[in-house]
């Protein structure tokens, strides 16, 4: 891990502490499946420290970021944001899932689905950055 990653000069640590604590109901929802080791045996943290940014959910093991999108997200200032964390933790090795509010409230069992693909270990799925993973549609196996 480089040095730079953990510095504390931009409150960083506090803002993560807030956020998990001022968690949505998505985010809530979400960690629902995946705490105490929920899928696949893989611990997640939540609000974890990358840089300058703070990822939603992470799992180190598996080098998986997740990320679950609110309405903001979608407003140019917002994506322009993603872009650049999501190509700043590429470069450091992990992959990014992103999941809207949506999906998360309204399709949990598909999430816990495509989290569990992405998760499994296969000879034919390297744990290389590849960009985002896609969602199974509601009633669909990963």
């Amino acid at each position: 891990m480089t040095e730079k990653r953990f510095r504390q000069d931009d409150g960083s640590i506090e803002r993560a502490r807030r956020l998990r604590r001022e968690s949505t109901p998505a985010e809530a929802h979400f960690w629902s499946i995946v705490r105490n080791r929920g899928i696949a045996g893989c611990k997640f943290r939540r609000q974890q420290r990358f840089g300058p940014y703070v990822a939603d959910f992470a799992c180190h093991h598996a080098k998986l970021i997740v990320e679950i999108d609110g309405d903001t997200h979608s407003l140019p200032d917002g994506e322009a944001h993603d872009a650049r964390r999501t190509a700043y933790i590429i470069q450091e090795g992990y992959r990014v899932m992103r999941f809207t509010n949506a999906e998360v409230i309204g399709n949990l069992d598909g999430v816990a689905s495509a989290l569990a693909a992405a998760l499994a270990p296969s000879p034919s799925h390297s744990t290389a950055p590849s960009g985002p993973l896609p969602l199974p549609r509601r009633g669909e196996e990963a």
